[in-house]
Parts: structure tokens; sequence; C-alpha cells
């Protein structure tokens, strides 16, 4: 088991890190494992200790279950201060989504993949956010009011399960922010990138019958969670809806101008400074 796990993560390194549900997943398609609660659990089992022996590094799985918040910014002293300002002026940028159309959201039903959306919308400028920060109003209310604060059309790509929770939580997103951002004048539209019933077929992925337990209205026959898509269609997935939504001509003028101010600034701090590193007094 632990050789096809080396190989799913070799073959998706360019998408690291996978969470565990995902990396259970590509096995299953593999063939690997049977898609039964105790293979799932064997596998995880057999990837933690692999971890704790140090076969698997720890930074090529996400863990879901924590959360933390990092210590306020502080410096060992001013040369360490100076470096922090060199470094944030390499690393200038400017809103990449200024003069588009529309400004976009990336939003999924699963924590794991968050990173991998980051990933995509880092590029673009586009904020990536999980579906357990919109289970409540005040989450929902939240994201009515950068729609607000953004001035223009906003649209939200979304992932989540192909089951009567997904589309349901879609379609409860979607009516409550669209309703709180309209009461202030704004506009936003939500499209389901993934997982759809066509994409079940197209990839071949795993489903399992609906639960009988859940009266709710489904679309489909069968269900589907997002992290069954492999990670590089998932990728290619949300870079179409999001290049889809952008305006080239407008990417490209927002990148050089980018440029042009990130040489301006670093050709500033260099004339401020004096040979020891520091700015002139």
């Amino acid at each position: 088991m632990l050789s096809a796990v080396d190989a799913v993560l070799d073959r998706y390194r360019e998408h690291l890190p996978v969470s565990l549900r995902q990396l259970f997943y590509v096995l299953l398609s593999d063939g690997v494992l049977e898609k039964t609660e105790r293979d799932y659990k064997r596998m995880c089992e057999y990837v933690g200790m692999a971890r704790r022996a140090g076969r698997i590094p720890w930074d090529m799985i996400r863990d879901d279950t924590q959360i933390a918040a990092d210590a306020p910014l502080s410096f060992t002293g001013p040369e360490d201060f100076w470096r922090t300002v060199e470094t944030a002026a390499a690393e200038y940028r400017v809103d990449r989504q200024a003069g588009q159309p529309a400004r976009l959201e990336l939003w999924c039903e699963t924590a794991g993949m968050v990173p991998q959306l980051v990933r995509i919308g880092a590029e673009f400028g586009i904020a990536c956010f999980s579906g357990g920060g919109f289970d409540g109003l005040a989450g929902k209310h939240d994201a009515a009011v950068r729609a607000v604060a953004g001035g223009r059309r906003t649209r939200v790509l979304h992932i989540g399960d192909y089951d009567q929770s997904g589309e349901h939580m879609f379609t409860s997103l979607a009516e409550d922010v669209i309703a709180f951002a309209g009461d202030a004048g704004a506009q936003v539209e939500f499209e389901r990138v993934a997982v759809t019933g066509e994409q079940v077929a197209a990839y071949h992925l795993p489903t399992a019958p609906p639960k009988t337990t859940d009266r709710r209205s489904f679309s489909g026959t069968a269900t589907t969670q997002a992290e069954a898509i492999p990670p590089d269609i998932l990728a290619a997935l949300v870079r179409g809806a999001v290049e889809a939504q952008r305006d080239p001509v407008v990417y490209r003028e927002v990148l050089a101008r980018e440029e042009a101010e990130r040489r301006a600034i670093r050709e500033f701090l260099a004339r401020a400074s004096h040979p020891g590193g520091r700015p002139a007094e």
C-alpha cells in the first residue's frame, strides 16, 4: 500500500499537499483499495505510521483538523526589518483582478482542497474559502459585504460534493449570499465548477448510492465526493473556469504595471540605502 501511496504522491507532486480523502480516492481508482470504511481507516493508519517514521514527508499530506494562528510579526532587529522590507518589495503585487468585468472568489466544500485552490487563485489574485466558513449566517453575510466592497459584479466559483448535501449547500449558499448582497445593491453570481453529473461520467469517478436517510431532492442517481476528482483534473477544471471569466488583454496589462511598479520600488530602496544596508537618515 505504501508503495502505491508513493506512486500517487509522485504522480501529483505539482499539486501537493493532498488530503487523506483525496489520496484514498486515487488509490480507489488505481484499484489498490476498495470503497469501504475499513480500507480508508487502514490507509490512514499506514500513512500515519509512515509519516511518523519519516518515510512520507509531513508537508505532502494536508491535515484538515488543525487550526493555527501565526504569532504577531516581529523582528530580531533593524537589519532583520530592512531585509523584510526588501523581500516585500521583491514580492510586490497589484490587484490582479483590477479592470476585470467580475471579481472572482473560489469556494470549496472541503477545507483540504484550499491549498490546491490557493495555488491557482494566487496567480490571478483570487481569494479562496472553504465551505466551513459559510455554514452560518455570519459567513454568508461576510461574503456579501466583500461583494459590496468590491464595487462590481462578483462571481463565485464553487467546488462541492455531488450528493444531496452538496447540492443543497450550494443552493443555500447562493440564495443567502445573493439576497444579502442584493439588499445592498451588489450583484453576486454562483457557478458550480465541480462536481457535476457529466464529470462523474467523463472521468469515471467512484460513486456510492445516495443516503436513504437523506430525503432531500437530488439530481443524480449516485453520489461522488469532490475529493474523488484527481488533483490534476481538478486544477484544470478550476483554471479553465477562471480563465473563462478573465479578459486576457487586461490581465497582461495589469501584470506589466505590476512589474514596472515593483522595479520602481526596488530602485527607490536602493537609492535610499547606504552601504550598511539601511536607509539613510
